[in-house]
């Protein structure tokens, strides 16, 4: 009898990856798929980097590394957030991973038993709750819709709040909105959190260097809170190194340790080379970075302006990240020529692959049925055609 454990039968598959991997299976047949579902940049690791890589690959970093990560990467990290956050850590203060999705896990892991309540604002990346599950923890989901910017209101964030909760998951620049939270906004936050010292915050800063509004600011700054803040970072989103699966921690010692403890039964330390030019990442020239952020600008503008004429969808301008997150229920009840009907935004965004050949993700999977998440790390070319071919697919729609 085949039969996987519950704990795998709990989880859903990830929606991105699973619209990524059609739009792939259309592209081998032929079909000029443009694919704006995936979240990864499609600049190249700048040279330099690539370099410390290929350097590292001959002074034989082949062995394996220390569960947390190198010291001269952990402090290469630590000064970062000095210098660019204004946070005091110290290297035992940080723990790499494999990514900032296992980085992200590992802290659920670690702080969440059966039972406990954590705090996910809708709209949330999709791994977050599923990683919950995973911790057989309880989702407690915060709704926020396109007329608030996406972003929890003090007042939503005490009403949720129950002996019973664990963490908040905050994720700014906001993966799947772009949403950015400023800094009077998340002392406001840190207020609620700061009469309930059960919770903890899993603070997701991954996409801090894709930012149109300024500086960055963290949750982590609030002193009343700060022992309880677990910041989740790491390099794929601001110097173009999705592939290399290099993110880290910084937190509490004891949260770090206990990281390291959980990650020293099943993966280790993460790839010595990828360690390597995650260093050079951090210690190198950072024009590369202003550079790619720049042209994330420029294309936010793009399909911002683009998708706004188009009669029928909702449209915000995100603030960060490099995505936008238009509400699109005026087309649910439509029929396409072949006389399917849209009935949500998985059927639309399936119909806009099939007959537009334009991947994007349907809202569902983010805790937001009525809206789809597009990807604008495509070249502007890219993203002209897409959009034409959106607003030609839906206006077939009767």
């Amino acid at each position: 009898m085949n039969q996987t454990s519950a704990r795998l039968a709990a989880l859903s598959e990830s929606e991105t990856l699973a619209m990524s991997q059609k739009s792939a299976e259309l592209k081998a047949q032929g079909i000029d798929v443009i694919n704006l579902s995936v979240g990864e940049p499609d600049f190249f690791t700048p040279d330099h980097i690539k370099q410390a890589a290929k350097k590292a690959v001959d002074d034989n970093f082949s062995f394996y590394s220390p569960v947390p990560g190198f010291m001269p990467l952990r402090q290469a990290i630590a000064a970062k957030l000095k210098n660019e956050n204004g946070l005091e850590y110290t290297p035992a203060q940080i723990s790499c991973a494999n990514g900032a999705k296992q980085s992200v896990c590992n802290a659920i892991l670690c702080l969440v038993d059966k039972g406990d309540e954590v705090i996910v604002p809708a709209p949330y990346w999709v791994s977050y709750v599923e990683m919950v599950k995973l911790a057989e923890g309880t989702n407690v989901i915060i709704k926020t819709g396109i007329e608030q910017d996406f972003k929890v209101t003090p007042g939503q964030l005490e009403a949720a709040i129950t002996p019973k909760t664990k963490a908040l998951i905050l994720c700014s620049p906001s993966n799947p909105t772009g949403a950015v939270y400023s800094k009077a906004e998340l002392k406001a936050l840190a207020d609620v959190l700061a009469r309930h010292p059960q919770v903890f915050v899993i603070a997701d800063e991954i996409y801090e260097h894709i930012n149109y509004v300024g500086k960055h600011e963290s949750i982590a700054q609030f002193d009343e809170i700060r022992d309880r803040v677990v910041i989740v970072n790491g390099v794929s989103k601001g110097y173009a190194m999705t592939g290399w699966r290099i993110g880290w921690i910084a937190g509490p010692q004891w949260i770090v340790k206990a990281c390291n403890k959980l990650q020293g039964q099943y993966t280790s330390g993460p790839c010595a080379i990828a360690q390597k030019a995650a260093e050079a990442a951090y210690t190198g020239p950072q024009e590369c970075v202003e550079e790619m952020r720049k042209a994330f600008e420029r294309r936010r503008d793009l399909i911002y302006g683009l998708l706004s004429e188009i009669e029928g969808l909702q449209v915000n301008k995100p603030d960060g990240a490099f995505y936008v997150f238009p509400k699109v229920d005026a087309y649910f009840g439509k029929a396409a020529a072949d006389g399917k009907k849209i009935e949500n935004a998985a059927d639309l965004a399936m119909y806009l692959l099939e007959q537009g050949h334009v991947a994007t993700v349907g809202g569902a999977a983010f805790g937001a049925p009525e809206y789809l998440r597009l990807s604008y790390a495509a070249s502007d070319d890219n993203i002209k055609k897409a959009v034409e071919r959106i607003k030609q697919a839906l206006a077939n729609l009767k």
